[in-house]
């Protein structure tokens, strides 16, 4: 794993009492490092799809997609929509090696789960991250899954296993295929490590974005086929369907 780049200056430090915005440069309201008004301006996720959170023009709905081919896991669970400036702070999160986006964007996320739990969104037993290819993983470094994971886990104080699944195929990327793609690429290309044990437990998929679900599918029906009693996902961003503004 790569060292943190180099930063002129305070990149995030959690334990001081006054924060500069990471998005604003403006003095932050308390310790968190975004203001209230950068917050309340990021790109939250309105009505969706009660099972993949596809933005939708009203609440309450499923897609047509889940409805015929309902997938298996249970929910998506997203903040936002991926667009400006949530796409931009994960870009650089991904490709650039800027953590504290990636630690500010999951402090968020975590602040989310707890409402949820709050309200009637069932605790999973363990976090299990999203398996990086190995050549990309050579690449770039790090798992951005893996970190988000291990971030949420350690504020939620739920389990996280990185271990638990394996990547078999270093595949194509997936950002330039469409979804009937998307899922041909990913057949096989995943597997549970050898011992690993799963039935009974509802767990949780972690990674950045979501947009045609093919990996979270892929992944959902391994662990399913397993023996996992439910399997939900939670990310970040999901994308709305292609040529659909957020």
């Amino acid at each position: 794993m790569r060292c943190q780049p180099r930063h002129e200056g305070p990149v995030y430090i959690w334990l001081k009492n006054k924060q500069s915005c990471l998005l604003c440069d403006e003095p932050a309201d308390d310790i968190s490092p975004v203001c209230t008004a950068c917050e309340t301006e990021l790109p939250w996720l309105g009505d969706h799809c009660q099972t993949c959170a596809l933005p939708l023009q009203a609440a309450g709905l499923t897609c047509g997609h889940c409805l015929n081919q309902p997938p298996a896991f249970e929910q998506v669970i997203a903040p936002w929509t991926y667009s400006f400036p949530v796409d931009s702070l994960i870009t650089r999160f991904k490709h650039n090696a800027k953590w504290p986006f990636g630690r500010l964007l999951a402090e968020l996320l975590v602040q989310y789960l707890q409402h949820r739990f709050e309200d009637d969104l069932q605790r999973p037993d363990v976090l299990i991250p999203v398996p990086l290819a190995n050549r990309r993983l050579r690449e770039r470094g790090f798992n951005q899954a893996a970190m988000l994971a291990h971030w949420l886990g350690a504020d939620l104080d739920i389990p996280c296993d990185e271990r638990l699944l394996l990547r078999t195929q270093d595949t194509d990327a997936q950002q330039a295929l469409n979804a009937e793609a998307r899922r041909k690429n990913l057949r096989n290309a995943f597997a549970l490590t050898p011992g690993a044990v799963v039935k009974g437990l509802h767990l949780a998929l972690v990674d950045d974005v979501l947009t045609t679900g093919a990996t979270a599918q892929a992944l959902a029906r391994l662990l399913m086929n397993a023996g996992a009693a439910r399997v939900d996902v939670y990310c970040l961003a999901r994308t709305p369907k292609p040529g659909e503004s957020p």
